[in-house]
């Protein structure tokens, strides 16, 4: 199994995720050229995608799924509560399908587990993605950890791991005081001491990978999320992966 970023932050996200003959992409906030052009970058034609998965309603990781999805004819698996929202500005797509937040499902090679996060949005959620053996756990866009979401990445061979912003870049930052309560608030998004303790409760006995992702371009620095993940693994800070916004990160594979 392998995994791969198009790109990661505010102003659009996409990951991709490879397992025998079977590829998935995770959200696409890019537009339809935009799209293309990364996935080339990554050596994948769009045809060749078998679903995409939408983890949640917002413009950032939903705003290029249709056009993508009618172009190529690709099928869109996401909750009811996102459906309900796009549905409402979107034309019909070639093949959709509504899933359960907490009910696993098959898709060709790939095992996929949706689970509910708490986020600003009608009915949000992530994935781990499994090949059987090996699984690979995504959190981003999510205010604050539950106990369901810690159980639900024990034992992940890589994690990519929101870290949106640090507190005090935040506080500084000249963001209207309501933005600031709403990214730091229990409905918005993790920041890297908080992702750093999240780690800490996770068995990484078997990790491979951890990608710090989602990180706010004014309110945060590659290095400090590193190093506050690094800390907790007690590893070097650049063994830490960062998806960026403009190049995401080139393929990983999971041994």
């Amino acid at each position: 199994m392998r995994f791969a970023s198009l790109g990661s932050g505010s102003r659009g996200n996409a990951l991709i995720v490879e397992s025998g003959g079977t590829r998935v992409l995770l959200d696409c906030g890019f537009g339809l050229q935009d799209s293309v052009r990364r996935l080339q970058r990554l050596g994948v034609a769009p045809e060749t995608l078998a679903a995409i998965l939408v983890t949640h309603e917002h413009g950032d990781h939903v705003g290029g799924v249709f056009k993508l999805a009618r172009r190529y004819a690709i099928p869109v698996w996401m909750t009811h509560g996102s459906l309900a929202h796009v549905a409402q500005r979107e034309s019909a797509l070639p093949e959709l399908r509504v899933i359960d937040g907490h009910t696993q499902y098959a898709l060709g090679d790939l095992e996929l587990q949706p689970y509910p996060v708490p986020h600003d949005a009608r009915e949000p959620v992530q994935y781990v993605f499994s090949d059987g053996s090996r699984r690979l756990g995504v959190l981003t866009d999510i205010g604050s950890v539950t106990p369901h979401v810690v159980s639900v990445l024990q034992r992940c061979h890589a994690l990519v791991l929101e870290c949106n912003h640090d507190c005090d870049l935040l506080e500084q930052s000249n963001y209207p005081l309501s933005l600031k309560r709403r990214i730091s608030g229990r409905l918005g998004h993790l920041e890297n001491g908080a992702a750093a303790a999240l780690l800490a409760q996770l068995d990484t006995s078997c990790l491979q990978h951890v990608v710090a992702a989602h990180l706010s371009e004014q309110n945060n620095r590659p290095e400090l999320a590193m190093a506050a993940l690094a800390r907790v693994l007690d590893c070097e800070n650049d063994w830490i992966g960062v998806a960026d916004q403009d190049n995401g990160f080139a393929w990983r594979s999971i041994d």
